[in-house]
């Protein structure tokens, strides 16, 4: 046979066999039969805790746009390259496009007057706009705006195009599932129609999916059934905020309305489920109050997060950083994630911390694997 992949090598050392050259020669047995034994591989099959292959790391926000733009004026939008999208490669993963092993983040960028080509595939995906308006997403034909503070849901496999009507150019962020997708060998791709109808480059002030979806509490009883992503196509920001701050006025009055003093968290659902919003992503929104330090946080799956308005320090594992409105830092699995709000109403309009989170949770609650941990301060 051709030379084998697998290579044992038979040595003396805790919970390990004796190195002889009987063992040797078995070692040769199993590497010609592809066999691996466990017992010179349960350390790394079977840790005490989980071991991410990602490390943290924080990605500035004015230098990615400063890229995109730069992309803008040398990269055309079109068949073929489909998005003007810069994926986050974070710097343990060998140079792949991926944030974490399970999650792609990119910034995307559309100069004005372009149209992003329709296409459909089985990645789940979103949008969230930090700054800017001017583009509306086209998804299955129904246009939806996208201004600052919105979260775009879109499930997999539904037609999706962009395009910009402003006289300005956009840049927001995508969220998908594309590495575990590509890992687990599930994905699918459709290219779509070329380009675009006089309909479809309206610029209507609501879809029409939030004409029939947005109403809270409320639902069309005409369209009501279970479907595993959000027929809502965009959350928008002044219901985001308004949650948020009723949180925190509550807490002030004497109320339980917040997962720790001072920190606030909205998540975002289906509302045809009451569960998450995509089938593989969970999205949440944290406001932490001025001067408020979270207690460290684990939880099993890895989350992209993006400062949405002010500023603060945060500490992932042994790494720290000082943050501001934009920028993306990754927290891998199991590793502890503390927040330290600094913001003022000099750099955020709520005088607090405002961060966006995705994750993978809903993959790992679904396989009974989510685990979350909280320290308790001073321990």
């Amino acid at each position: 046979m051709t030379d084998s992949p697998v290579k044992l090598t038979a040595e003396d050392g805790p919970d390990q066999p004796p190195a002889t050259p009987e063992l040797e020669d078995l070692y040769r047995g199993f590497e010609n039969e592809l066999l691996v034994p466990l017992w010179t591989r349960i350390g790394d099959l079977m840790p005490h805790q989980p071991t991410s292959k990602a490390q943290p790391h924080l990605w500035e926000w004015k230098n990615l746009v400063e890229l995109a733009a730069r992309s803008g004026d040398l990269v055309p939008v079109g068949r073929g390259g489909e998005r003007r999208a810069i994926a986050l490669a974070n710097p343990s993963l060998g140079g792949r496009p991926y944030a974490t092993p399970t999650l792609w983040a990119a910034i995307q960028y559309l100069m004005p007057g372009e149209d992003a080509p329709e296409h459909r595939h089985t990645q789940n995906a979103f949008r969230f706009v930090v700054e800017g308006e001017g583009v509306w997403t086209v998804v299955e034909r129904d246009p939806v705006p996208m201004r600052r503070g919105d979260f775009l849901p879109q499930a997999g496999m539904n037609w999706h195009a962009h395009h910009n009507s402003a006289s300005e150019p956009m840049a927001w962020i995508d969220g998908l599932d594309i590495p575990f997708q590509y890992d687990v060998e599930s994905q699918f791709f459709d290219f779509g129609r070329e380009h675009l109808s006089e309909e479809e480059h309206a610029t209507p002030d609501r879809s029409r999916s939030e004409r029939l979806w947005r109403h809270p509490g409320l639902v069309p009883v005409s369209q009501f059934k279970p479907a595993e992503g959000s027929p809502l196509l965009c959350y928008r920001w002044a219901d985001t905020d308004a949650a948020l701050t009723d949180q925190l006025e509550l807490e002030r009055e004497g109320y339980p309305s917040t997962v720790e003093r001072g920190h606030a968290v909205v998540r975002y659902t289906n509302p045809t489920t009451a569960g998450d919003v995509l089938p593989t992503i969970r999205v949440q929104f944290h406001r932490i109050a001025s001067g408020v330090e979270t207690a460290p946080r684990r939880e099993t799956g890895s989350s992209v997060y993006q400062v949405f308005d002010g500023s603060g320090r945060l500490t992932v594992g042994d790494f720290s950083w000082s943050v501001q409105r934009g920028d993306l830092f990754v927290v891998p699995s199991w590793m502890p994630l503390s927040v330290s709000s600094q913001a003022s109403g000099s750099d955020s309009d709520s005088g607090a911390l405002d961060l966006f989170q995705f994750s993978d949770a809903p993959i790992f609650s679904k396989l009974n694997l989510f685990r979350s941990q909280v320290e308790e301060v001073g321990r």
